[in-house]
């Protein structure tokens, strides 16, 4: 019984040694021979090319991991370290200094809003409260909607807040957040970009309303900068509505004054006529010539009768006949010269016009030449009268004005930035620049 025992013993020792041994050449093959056997066996170290020999040795289980890290890391091709090292360098290395600098260095930002609307006085409009703020915008309110969120972002603006609020003094870095603050004795366009990236002005077309976001390191600083801003639009909104009166209001008050200045002179060249003619109106002078004419035609006519009645009673020698005779040569001289001061008598242009300045004729003439240029500018006075004040009724349809129904606000809570976007944003930026290094570096092998 004993001796059964006994060769089972020796079967298992050899079954033993036999494993052992093949376990101790694998190990050895692999670069972990003595680890292994010892760890496994407990036993002297076997070497496949000498005796098999005790050496201990205490190795733990951190020391065997570290092995086989580095043992992964020394059998992966070279490109797949660069590649590995490249990730960690561009990607996660910069994505970890961007959330601890969210974390712990920027700077907390508060933000004011306002919101309000640039629109025009429209007889025909909506009568509602309202509708003031919700009717849709027309063409000319849109064109000055764009031209004051330009203005808001201009640098015209930003000198205006530089002058009040000291720009620099307000953005001014805080601790360690250079990112975000404002740097010292910037240039004007540096400062431009540097507002912009602290304001926000959206336009909504529909409505025509257009909404401010003004952001800063103190919540009443964003309200004050917001209050500023609205303060500077509104008068933005009432400097053109003065100038859009003005150019309508422009053309027609010209046209007035001219009309004046025409009709003013008008007047003065026929008071000057007045003057040198002595009389009001040749025409009413024509026509008591022409009936002082006729009455001397119709008394020669009665005398013409009278003196041939007498001549058949009487010699020529008689003193009726006398009589008649110097009466009729009387008043034919006095018709031949009432006739010449109602007309010169001849068509010659040359004798009309050294007559002109003393027969009836040639006085109604220049005096309707002037009576028609009197009459002519007082209706073009009149018409620029009125085109006046319809370009006055105009002018005020026109009128500007800011609706302003949402005053800037006052921040409570910290709402910039947004750390968790920004820095998702970085690291889906540098993430997507990797990838497209890397499938470039791949697609260049492949093509050699």
């Amino acid at each position: 019984m004993f001796a059964i025992n006994r060769r089972r013993a020796n079967a298992v020792d050899a079954e033993v040694n036999e494993i052992s041994h093949a376990q101790v050449t694998s190990a050895v093959a692999t670069g972990r021979g003595v680890q292994v056997l010892e760890r496994l066996l407990g036993k002297p170290q076997f070497n496949p090319a000498s005796p098999v020999h005790e050496r201990p040795i205490d190795v733990t289980a951190e020391d065997d991991d570290q092995a086989k890290a580095k043992h992964w890391v020394m059998r992966a091709p070279l490109r797949h370290r660069v590649i590995a090292g490249s990730f960690v360098v561009v990607v996660a290395l910069p994505v970890l200094l961007a959330s601890l600098y969210m974390a712990f260095i920027a700077v907390d930002q508060y933000h004011s809003n306002a919101s309000f609307a640039v629109r025009s006085i429209d007889a025909g409009g909506t009568s509602d409260i309202m509708g003031m703020f919700t009717q849709s915008a027309g063409g000319s309110t849109v064109s000055d909607s764009y031209i004051l969120m330009d203005y808001v972002r201009s640098e015209k603006m930003v000198s205006e807040v530089d002058q009040k609020f000291d720009l620099q003094k307000l953005f001014s870095t805080r601790g360690l957040d250079f990112f975000y603050g404002m740097g010292r004795e910037l240039p004007i366009e540096d400062k431009l970009a540097y507002w912009r990236s602290m304001i926000e002005v959206h336009y909504d077309n529909a409505s025509g309303i257009i909404d401010v976001h003004v952001k800063a390191f103190e919540p009443n600083t964003a309200r004050e900068i917001g209050d500023f801003v609205v303060a500077q639009s509104d008068r933005m909104v009432n400097n053109l509505s003065i100038k859009a009166r003005s150019d309508v209001l422009r053309a027609a008050e010209k046209e007035v004054s001219d009309s004046e200045v025409r009709l003013a002179a008008a007047r003065v060249a026929l008071r000057e006529y007045r003057d040198r003619s002595q009389e009001v109106d040749p025409i009413e002078g024509a026509k008591l010539a022409a009936q002082l004419i006729a009455g001397l035609e119709r008394e020669l006519t009665k005398l013409n009768a009278d003196f041939a009645t007498a001549k058949s009673q009487m010699n020529d020698d008689a003193p009726r006949m006398k009589v008649l005779t110097t009466r009729i040569e009387s008043l034919k001289r006095q018709i031949s010269y009432e006739r010449q001061r109602l007309g010169a008598g001849v068509t010659s242009t040359s004798a009309a016009e050294s007559a002109s300045s003393l027969d009836v004729a040639g006085r109604i003439q220049e005096y309707e030449g002037l009576e028609t240029e009197r009459e002519f500018a007082e209706r073009a006075y009149t018409s620029s009268l009125v085109a006046l004040e319809k370009a006055r009724l105009e002018a005020n349809n026109r009128q500007r004005y800011l609706a302003l129904f949402i005053e800037p606000t006052l921040s409570e809570m910290a709402q910039y930035p947004m750390r968790l976007l920004n820095v998702g944003l970085v690291a889906i930026g540098l993430l997507f620049a990797w990838g497209i290094a890397v499938m470039g570096y791949y697609n260049i092998r492949d093509r050699a």
